[in-house]
């Protein structure tokens, strides 16, 4: 694809118009030496949305390990042998003082996120309770806590909470190679469960764990679908003890190539990186906001160590990016 139509595709979208299928299906064909071709149209994309605001969240492990599905890439699964740290939900105070560490930086939201297929009723009353107990004027607040039902999304609604954070981590077609305890529709309706409850979506997938690029866009046109609010990228980082331990799928070009398809495709919705940038992007890391990305999740994750706050907006800096605005919600 010549930079020239990346720039149509680009502008297309901005006029409104909806692009053929073929019209991202180009994305996947794009040889790797004409990858950076991708650039314009992508970059073009995010600051029409965007301008040069990053997004910065954070999460807070609130309960870790012994998680009773089977998903290939997770060291928190109980089918897992791995060195995860293993723990019950957090007392409120701890997650409210993860939160008021976020309040008081430039980070613009905070998630608690718990192991397990899905928090019971009263530890997500817990989780609730500590949300609510943070100042949203200078954070806005996320919680993840497995499939819930409408009921508990409302709980979080009412406590102050304004987004809900539920992957589904692949395409359906791929989905029973990396889950088989639960299905991909009920991922789905716990993605309606916190639309109807009023709640915003985070939802993306984790990428490396064998799919092909026409899943890659299978992902996106589903989350296309469901209107989410922001799509979170992970990128596998193999960890020791889980099945998919010697998975080396990615290379830094196709990691970057992934984040365009997304930009191209949800082109007016926040494109985070997550966990795995690190590792898969190497040298070319700074390069995610130019292919299309919006913000990325920065400190550490669940079960592994990201980088600094200091050391991203030190990046943003020299990228000319600044942290977001903190709004209310």
């Amino acid at each position: 694809m010549p930079l020239e139509s990346c720039l149509n595709l680009a502008d297309s979208l901005l006029r409104g118009e909806t692009p053929d299928a073929k019209d991202y299906r180009v994305l996947l064909t794009v040889p790797d030496e004409d990858l950076f071709s991708l650039i314009a149209g992508a970059d073009r994309l995010r600051r029409a949305r965007f301008e040069n605001q990053a997004h910065l969240c954070t999460i807070c492990n609130g309960k870790s390990g012994k998680c009773s599905e089977d998903c290939s890439f997770c060291a928190q699964s109980a089918f897992s042998r791995t060195d995860a740290p293993v723990y019950g939900i957090m007392p409120k105070a701890q997650m409210v003082e993860a939160g008021r560490r976020a309040e008081n930086s430039p980070v613009t939201r905070f998630s608690i996120v718990t192991s397990g297929k899905r928090l019971p009723r009263k530890e997500v009353e817990i989780v609730a309770d500590a949300l609510a107990a943070l100042d949203t004027s200078r954070i806005s607040t996320c919680a993840s806590l497995g499939c819930l039902e409408r009921e508990d999304m409302d709980l979080l609604k009412e406590a102050g909470v304004t987004r809900y954070h539920h992957n589904l981590e692949t395409a359906e077609s791929f989905f029973e190679r990396i889950c088989t305890t639960h299905t991909y529709k009920e991922r789905i309706r716990t993605i309606e469960h916190a639309k109807a409850a009023g709640l915003t979506v985070c939802s993306g997938g984790i990428f490396g764990l064998g799919e092909t690029d026409e899943q890659v866009m299978e992902l996106a046109l589903t989350l296309k679908y469901l209107d989410v609010d922001a799509v979170p990228l992970n990128f596998l980082a193999p960890i020791s003890g889980t099945p998919m331990e010697n998975s080396r799928f990615l290379t830094p070009l196709r990691c970057l190539r992934i984040i365009a398809i997304f930009r191209y495709m949800l082109h007016d919705k926040d494109i985070l990186i997550c966990g795995g940038r690190e590792l898969n992007l190497g040298q070319l890391h700074p390069l995610v906001f130019a292919f299309g990305a919006s913000g990325i999740m920065t400190s550490d994750y669940l079960t592994t160590r990201g980088r600094s706050l200091d050391e991203d907006l030190a990046m943003l800096g020299q990228l000319g990016l600044c942290p977001r605005a903190k709004l209310p919600g």
